[in-house]
């Protein structure tokens, strides 16, 4: 079975990004996050993750549609 919660760790591989990146994404809330815990660590839903990527996508595509 998949992992349902993923680490921020996890979602600097997938996406490729630095730590730094990953913590602005979830503090700005473009990334939903829920956090875990005594220590308050972030999990990110796997879920949450692919409506990030397609929403990502879908931006692109609407920039690169514009004329001019």
């Amino acid at each position: 079975m998949a992992a349902r919660f993923l680490t921020l760790t996890d979602v600097t591989e997938v996406l490729n990004i630095s730590m730094s990146q990953a913590r602005a994404l979830v503090r700005s809330g473009e990334l939903e996050a829920i956090q875990i815990g005594g220590r308050g660590v972030w999990r990110i839903e796997d879920a949450k993750l692919e409506e990030y990527i397609s929403r990502c996508y879908e931006h692109n595509r609407e920039r690169t549609s514009l004329p001019g």
